[in-house]
């Protein structure tokens, strides 16, 4: 005997993939949702941990900001005393130059023979005076050649000029000061000050020879 089905088993098939398609799509809508909160709440705990680290990065970038500007604060600070130190010690080294100075000149200045100013610029000194003849000048300069402490004379200007009724020789002459490394005497060195000496009184009335 032959069973026919009358029902419509077409029908219920179709019927049976749609709704497993509507249940694989709400499993994948549910699943890409599922997917995207994750990605979501990584990204944003990451965006969270770099803004923290910023924060720290900022905050340490302020303090070291100030250190830096304390550190120039206590360089500036040094180099000044620094400098200081430096000048004190050559006041201190070269304190007696002066004093060589004017010992020497004394000690080389031959008679008939007069200085008006001294004034010194560093090791250069420029003597101005008068002389009695051009002899004294130049006995003068043998004499400086010869000082421990003068050296390289070299005259600058000589000429006759009139003073309180009779004829001088006024002239003008430079010399160097020798460092410590050239004196015989160690432990000292020139001055960075200028010195200059009060005018010298006028030679006497009457030649000399």
């Amino acid at each position: 005997m032959v069973r026919v089905n009358l029902l419509p088993h077409r029908e219920q098939k179709r019927q049976a993939r749609q709704r497993q398609f509507i249940s694989m799509a709400v499993g994948l809508a549910v699943l890409a949702v599922a997917v995207v909160g994750l990605v979501h709440i990584v990204i944003a705990a990451r965006i969270d941990n770099q803004n923290g680290r910023n924060t720290l990065l900022k905050a340490e970038i302020v303090k070291l900001d100030e250190q830096i500007k304390e550190i120039d604060k206590l360089r500036e600070q040094t180099q000044a005393l620094l400098a200081r130190k430096q000048i004190v010690e050559t006041l201190q080294s070269n304190r007696t130059e002066a004093v060589h100075l004017l010992d020497q000149l004394v000690r080389q200045l031959p008679d008939g023979l007069y200085l008006k100013s001294v004034k010194q610029v560093g090791a250069k000194v420029t003597l101005t005076g008068y002389a009695q003849s051009n002899a004294r000048v130049s006995t003068l300069m043998r004499s400086i050649e010869s000082s421990p402490w003068l050296t390289t004379p070299e005259l600058i200007e000589i000429k006759s000029v009139p003073l309180d009724k009779q004829k001088v020789n006024e002239f003008t002459l430079s010399l160097q000061m020798k460092r410590p490394a050239e004196t015989t005497t160690p432990g000292t060195k020139p001055p960075a000050a200028a010195v200059k000496a009060p005018t010298a009184a006028p030679p006497a009335k009457g030649p000399q020879t």
